[in-house]
């Protein structure tokens, strides 16, 4: 008995789980939820990417390198790759595997629901720390090197580290 062969969109999800973000490069695309619709029309692939914020100034690079990505795989001439708002991304899509990537890179993971929101800005009071679990942290600064991060601070360890601001 013959195993069956992978079908060619498996093998394209396979390519683009080593496309990393351009921002945060311990996660790959898939990872962060980015990608939304894989097709193949014979050796045509497709895809749809869902930027994580509009503003990021990432979404060139990520568009070429999934597109460079698509094109390694074997059956694969052309590639399309379009970026969409719709439906909005958000940190829902993030995937488990992700989230301790994240963590292990020293960037908390967006917030799970336990955390208490700050109403007027809308970030948690405070957060995980990645490198020793602490929630005695506070935030710092909402403002990181991204857009999609905000500055904390952990009493117990005495670390600061980034969070992954929830959207």
């Amino acid at each position: 008995m013959v195993a069956p062969t992978r079908s060619l969109e498996d093998a394209l999800w396979t390519a683009l789980t080593g496309v990393p973000d351009p921002e945060i490069p311990a996660v790959s695309v898939v990872d962060m939820g980015m990608i939304e619709a894989i097709s193949t029309d014979g050796t045509h692939a497709h895809v749809t990417v869902l930027p994580t914020f509009s503003g990021c100034p990432a979404i060139d690079v990520i568009v070429a390198d999934v597109k460079a990505a698509l094109l390694k795989v074997k059956g694969i001439d052309e590639a399309t790759v379009e970026t969409t708002f719709s439906p909005p991304w958000t940190t829902a899509r993030i995937t488990a595997e992700g989230r301790r990537k994240l963590a292990d890179f020293g960037l908390a993971p967006p917030a799970n629901g336990d955390q208490v929101l700050i109403t007027e800005i809308g970030l948690p009071k405070m957060s995980r720390c990645p490198f020793c679990g602490s929630t005695n942290t506070r935030n710092e600064n909402p403002f990181g090197p991204t857009p999609c991060r905000a500055l904390y601070y952990c009493d117990d360890c005495r670390n600061p580290f980034e969070q992954f601001k929830p959207v």
